[in-house]
């Protein structure tokens, strides 16, 4: 089943294409596979981030739209990808990166496009656990800059994950946020009032 990618806001799109043309904005970079890229690179596949801010004992959490990831593509790999984030001025380009999330986040896109249900993917950030997961939302027309995980919706670790989590396992939320809350909560120190 193919995956419903969300739209992302054109004014976004636009920030990245400016500095995808500005041989400035990308030699302060700094990200080698795009500063010796062979042919065009294009800005595809645009993902909304969220950050998970808070997990609670319950397991509830909040999340909040961080920005939009575009992978940059130079033939047929990505070789980098783009964030942008939303300013009191409108949506600015952040900074050009590369590492190990742009070829763990295309794996996870080609696994999640074998799955028999429609998704809309999205980014999960989880920033107490130093985690970054494809969140893949069940209902894909939904607008992808809003709404938090239903308990249906899975979560895909990308590599590297935490220990004990597995990378590129596909996991329910309503089990995989119950494991985060235990790893994320500060166990109380011994001897210490409960």
């Amino acid at each position: 089943m193919p995956l419903h990618v969300p739209p992302a806001p054109a004014p976004a799109l636009r920030t990245v294409v400016t500095a995808l043309g500005s041989p400035t904005a990308v030699r302060e970079a700094r990200t080698p596979s795009l500063l010796h890229a062979q042919g065009p690179a294009t800005a595809e596949v645009p993902l909304p981030v969220h950050v998970l801010d808070r997990l609670t004992p319950a397991g509830a959490s909040a999340t909040r739209l961080a920005g939009w990831r575009f992978l940059i593509r130079c033939g047929e790999r990505a070789v980098a990808a783009a964030d942008t984030v939303l300013t009191p001025d409108g949506w600015a380009f952040q900074r050009f990166f590369e590492g190990p999330y742009i070829a763990s986040t295309e794996r996870a896109l080609r696994q999640a496009e074998s799955m028999q249900q429609p998704y809309q993917p999205r980014l999960l950030s989880v920033p107490g656990l130093y985690m970054l997961t494809l969140w893949l939302h069940g209902d894909p027309t939904a607008d992808g800059a809003t709404g938090h995980p239903a308990a249906t919706d899975l979560l895909v670790p990308l590599a590297p994950a935490p220990p004990g989590i597995a990378a590129h396992r596909p996991h329910r939320v309503a089990e995989l946020l119950p494991v985060l809350t235990h790893r994320v909560t500060p166990s109380p120190l011994l001897g210490s009032p409960a």
